[in-house]
This record gives C-alpha cells, structure tokens and sequence, in this order.
C-alpha cells in the first residue's frame, strides 16, 4: 500500500495548463501515446537541468518507442523559455505556478533544507500508458541514472 494518493494503475490527471513553446498541454490530448511526466523542482537549477538536460538527449529513444516528453514545475512560462532556451530543451515545459497538476499527482510533499520543514515539488516521474492510466511511477527521484531506468521501464512495459 502506497502512502501517495495516486498510484500505478490509477488513471492520470487530465488538467490542462500552459506550457513553453506556447500552447497548452492535456493529457487526453496524447491518448494513444505514451507520456513520461515528470515533475522537477526548479527551472535552472543543478539537479533539474541534469534530468532535463538527460531527457533531451534521450528524446530521439523516447520518439521511437512512440513516447512524448513532458516536464512539469511551478514556474512560470516566461521562466520556462528561458529555461528551454539555455538548456537546448526539445520538448514541452507546463507551467503549474498554482500547483494544480503537482497536487493532482501528489507531489507537493514535505521537504527539509537546513533543518526548515516546507512544502515543495518532490521530483517524481510518471509513464501514462496510451489509455491514459498510470504504468508506473518514481517518487523522490535521484537524477543519475533515472532516464534511463524510465526508458528502459518503458520498453519492459511495451513488451
């Protein structure tokens, strides 16, 4: 039993927001595909663009196996093209400043930096399968090596 509100098997979301490159983002919109949703903390900041920064290399691996890339953090659009832009990013970043999508997903957690309690985006990594429910998901995520867990999870669950 999870502690998490939303768990594998469940199905995901269907909030729709802004995103960078300027549009909006709904997962219905992607029914039939898979989507790999992840939630980071902050645009521009060490362990965010490394998990970004590792998606965008893994894009073409992702493509082939019929899957969309889609971050999701509280910053704002305006943010997130910058974000896109120094970082070279090739895929959508949704824009949640009032936590609608983070807490449908159950990732606003407690966290402790220096000893202070605050409520913030646990990394976490979601795979929507093509009818929209939930295959699997990663919470608390440590950055090295978790792209390539995901798209080797991906694989296992096409399989």
């Amino acid at each position: 039993m999870s502690d998490y509100k939303l768990n594998p098997g469940d199905a995901a979301p269907d909030i729709g927001l802004p995103t960078w490159p300027e549009g909006n983002f709904k997962l219905s919109d992607s029914l039939g595909k898979w989507v790999i949703l992840y939630f980071y903390p902050k645009d521009n900041t060490p362990g965010c663009t490394t998990e970004s920064c590792e998606f965008r290399d893994a894009l073409p691996d992702f493509s082939s196996a019929d899957a969309v890339i889609v971050g999701v953090s509280r910053d704002s659009v305006k943010s997130h093209a910058g974000f896109t832009e120094k970082q070279s990013l090739n895929f959508p970043l949704i824009s949640d400043p009032d936590e609608l999508l983070c807490k449908a997903f159950d990732v606003m957690q407690i966290k402790k930096n220096y000893g202070k309690e605050y409520l913030g985006v646990e990394r976490s990594t979601f795979i929507i399968n093509p009818e929209g429910d939930i295959a699997c998901a990663w919470r608390g995520v440590k950055v090295k090596g978790h792209v390539e867990e995901v798209l080797a999870t991906l694989k296992e669950l096409q399989s």
